[in-house]
C-alpha cells in the first residue's frame, strides 16, 4: 500500500512542480507577444514533425531487430530503397521550406522597430490613434522611464493605456542591458551610445513584471520593474499623480541617478529636462561635453586630410 502511494506521489511531482510554472510567455496579454507565442507553439510542431517519427522509429527497430527476435527478415545486401529515400530526405525539405517561408513573414511583421499595423487580431489600428512614446534607460541596476509628451518620468514603474500602440525608444547608461516585458512583447537590448527601438500594445489591464534578461553586474538579479496596463482614465490619473510629484529629473539629478546602486525603490518625477533622452544616448549629459552626434557631422565635415579651422 505504501509503494503504491509513493508510486502515484512520484508520478504527480512533475505535474506538482510545473503548476508553479508561469507561462506568461506562452499565454501573454500584449498582441506582438501573443503572435510570438503563436510562432513557437507552429515551429515546435512542425519540428516535432520529424522528431516524434524519428523517436518512434528508434524505439521500434531496437525491438524488431533485438537479438532474441528470430523472426525478424535478415536481409544483409538491401542497400536502397527509393520510397525510402524520399520519405528521409523529401519531408524534412517541406519541414525547412514551411519554417524558411515562416521566418522570414514573421520577421517582418514583428519587426521590434515597425510600427504596428494592428490592435489584436480583430482590430486594425486606426490611422489617427495617437501613439504613446516612452524613453527607456537601463542603469546600474534600475530603468528611468521618460515620458516626453507627458513631461514626467519613473523609476522602476511603467504604465500605459490599454489598446495603445508605444513606442519605446531604448538606451543604456553604461553596459548592454535587454529590456523585457513578457507578457508584452519579445526583449529588446538596451546600449550605450545607441537608441533601439520597440512597437508594441498592450490589449487586457493589469500589472505585469518587467525585468532586464541580459546580466549586467552585482544588481541585476534586482533590476526589476511593475508594468501598468490601464484604461485611458486610469493613465490619466497615473499621469497627474506623476505631475504631482515635486521630484525633479533635472540633468545634475540624472547623474545622480546614474551611479550604481540595488534595490531601488520605484518614484516618480513630476519635472523632465527637454531633451534629456537625446543627451543620454549621445553621452553628453554632464555640463562642458560634446554630443557624440554633433562630433560625428562635425568629422563629418572635415575632408582626409584636412584639419577643421574653428
Amino acid at each position: 500500500m505504501v509503494s503504491q502511494i509513493l508510486r502515484r506521489g512520484l508520478l504527480l511531482l512533475p505535474a506538482l512542480l510545473l503548476a508553479g510554472c508561469n507561462t506568461v510567455v506562452m499565454n501573454p496579454s500584449g498582441d506582438i507577444a501573443n503572435q510570438q507565442a503563436r510562432l513557437i507553439v507552429i515551429s515546435t510542431v512542425l519540428m516535432l514533425i520529424i522528431i516524434i517519427p524519428v523517436i518512434v522509429l528508434t524505439l521500434l527497430f531496437a525491438w524488431r531487430y533485438r537479438k532474441g527476435n528470430t523472426s525478424a527478415p535478415y536481409e544483409p545486401d538491401w542497400d536502397h530503397s527509393t520510397r525510402l529515400e524520399l520519405i528521409i530526405w523529401g519531408a524534412p525539405l517541406l519541414i525547412i521550406i514551411a519554417l524558411g517561408l515562416l521566418t522570414w513573414i514573421t520577421t517582418h511583421t514583428l519587426d521590434p522597430y515597425r510600427p504596428l499595423s494592428r490592435i489584436d487580431a480583430e482590430r486594425p489600428l486606426a490611422p489617427q490613434a495617437k501613439t504613446l512614446t516612452v524613453e527607456v534607460v537601463a542603469l546600474d541596476w534600475k530603468w528611468l522611464f521618460i515620458y516626453p509628451e507627458q513631461g514626467i518620468a519613473t523609476v522602476n514603474e511603467l504604465a500605459a493605456p490599454v489598446d495603445t500602440q508605444i513606442q519605446f525608444k531604448i538606451t543604456a547608461s553604461n553596459v548592454m542591458n535587454s529590456f523585457y516585458i513578457p507578457a508584452l512583447a519579445g526583449q529588446i537590448y538596451a546600449m550605450p551610445s545607441m537608441e533601439t527601438k520597440l512597437h508594441a500594445v498592450i490589449n487586457k489591464a493589469g500589472e505585469y513584471e518587467g525585468f532586464s534578461a541580459n546580466y549586467s553586474g552585482a544588481g541585476f538579479s534586482h533590476m526589476r520593474f511593475k508594468f501598468h496596463g490601464l484604461d485611458q482614465q486610469g493613465f490619466d490619473e497615473w499621469v497627474k499623480k506623476a505631475k504631482a510629484e515635486s521630484g525633479t529629473m533635472k540633468r545634475e539629478d540624472y547623474l545622480k541617478l546614474e551611479q550604481p546602486s540595488e534595490r531601488e525603490p520605484a518614484r516618480m518625477f513630476g519635472t523632465v529636462d527637454a531633451g534629456l533622452f537625446h543627451d543620454i544616448v549621445n553621452r553628453c549629459v554632464a555640463a562642458n561635453t560634446v554630443c557624440l552626434d554633433k562630433m560625428m557631422a562635425s568629422d563629418l565635415n572635415v575632408k582626409p586630410g584636412q584639419q577643421k579651422h574653428e
